[in-house]
């Protein structure tokens, strides 16, 4: 059983082998696909889903807490696994890659910029967008 099925599970979801392939195809995926991607990696698995069903699992597993759906200036809604530690996103708008990463000063900004604004920072999402330098 993958990760994601696992938390399934766990929170008491029904498992139909449909979901099964949903949730290993997102398990796997290491960047942030929509759901047309999504659905072409589920179909390849099992050529019997539909991409009514992959829309309707993405939802279930969003209002479940167990995906986080980001919209990154694209027009699509990408979605990815909720994480286990927090991190933030930089899109490159060229080609759409979205790299993740953490940096503690930022955390530490953005925690002071709350508390001088008077407010305990309890949740945030961060984007940037840029295009590659040219390091030739």
């Amino acid at each position: 059983m993958d990760r994601l099925e696992k938390i399934c599970v766990e929170k008491g979801m029904r498992m139909t082998d449909q979901r099964r392939t949903i949730a290993r195809v997102l398990s796997v995926a290491s960047d942030h696909p929509d759901v047309e991607e999504l659905y072409r990696r589920a179909v390849a698995e099992d050529p019997h889903i539909s991409i009514a069903t992959v829309y309707r699992t993405v939802r279930l597993f969003e209002e479940a807490g167990i995906l986080e759906r980001h919209d990154f200036r694209d027009g699509r809604s990408r979605y990815e696994e909720i994480p286990d530690k927090h991190h933030d996103h930089l899109i490159d708008v060229q080609s759409g890659k979205v790299l993740e990463f953490y940096d503690q000063r930022l955390e530490e900004i953005k925690r002071r910029v709350a508390e001088e604004l008077g407010y305990e920072l309890v949740d945030h999402r961060l984007e940037l967008y840029g295009v590659a330098l040219d390091r030739s």
